[in-house]
């Protein structure tokens, strides 16, 4: 799986692709990360990238020359025709299902936006999908870009420590859609608080009836909307309903 990124700042990159559990997936080969500057494909002595926005306004616009350059590049570097992906506010939510799809790729092009935006007839030639992290405003693209490679590599085989720690992740099927629940370690008591004596029953039904109720609990407190979804699709057995509505 291959991931080439076009970014302004290369140089942010390094310290996430060499900290943390998911490293072990880039060194690995797992997941190939190259990094690509339209600095490099930038024309003249000053090696612009952005210029003044058409109509007038504040901020500046990246141009479309030096970034199809950039692309042309990676095309001819690459073997696969991978899609184009731009970070931008009007491209759909990423979310759980997205990821697994993206984790079971070839990879893709991630292009990390910076300024006011991209002329937008780079987008209309180039781009195939876009992608958001929510509904607000980031100053590029680059956070956007780590929250992919973050979620798809966590996804690799060998990355994790414990090969099941991933299914037991909020949103995943394997939990039917819900929040994961809450998680507690040594020692066992605390402040004055201790650790729930269904988890320290060593009764494995307790716990894992414990455990779906508490994830039952939360989403229904924060997310009514997967309870919702999770309902629909049948994954909500006559127990949890049962629980559900003792908690209304």
């Amino acid at each position: 799986m291959r991931f080439d990124v076009v970014t302004l700042f290369p140089e942010l990159f390094g310290p996430f692709l060499e900290c943390g559990v998911t490293r072990r997936a880039y060194e690995s080969g797992q997941v190939q990360v190259r990094l690509w500057s339209p600095r490099d494909f930038a024309e003249g002595n000053y090696r612009r990238v952005d210029d003044r926005p058409f109509g007038g306004g504040p901020g500046m616009v990246m141009m479309a020359g030096p970034l199809a350059r950039c692309l042309e590049a990676i095309r001819a570097d690459r073997t696969d025709r991978a899609p184009v992906m731009l970070f931008s506010p009007v491209g759909e939510k990423l979310d759980h299902a997205r990821v697994e799809r993206w984790s079971a790729g070839e990879g893709a092009i991630l292009l990390c936006g910076r300024y006011e935006g991209i002329d937008q007839r780079f987008i209309d030639r180039h781009v195939d999908v876009q992608l958001s992290l929510g509904d607000f405003v980031l100053s590029g693209g680059e956070i956007a870009a780590m929250a992919l490679l973050d979620a798809v590599a966590r996804r690799q085989p060998g990355v994790l420590g414990d090969e099941d720690s991933h299914q037991f992740d909020s949103f995943n099927p394997a939990l039917d859609g819900l929040l994961d629940c809450p998680h507690y370690t040594r020692p066992e008591e605390w402040e004055g608080q201790r650790v729930p004596p269904e988890l320290l029953s060593g009764h494995h039904a307790r716990i894992e009836r414990w455990r779906r109720e508490r994830r039952l609990e939360i989403t229904a407190r924060e997310r009514p909307d997967l309870i919702a979804a999770a309902r629909a699709a049948g994954r909500l057995t006559t127990s949890d309903e049962a629980f559900l509505a003792q908690l209304r």
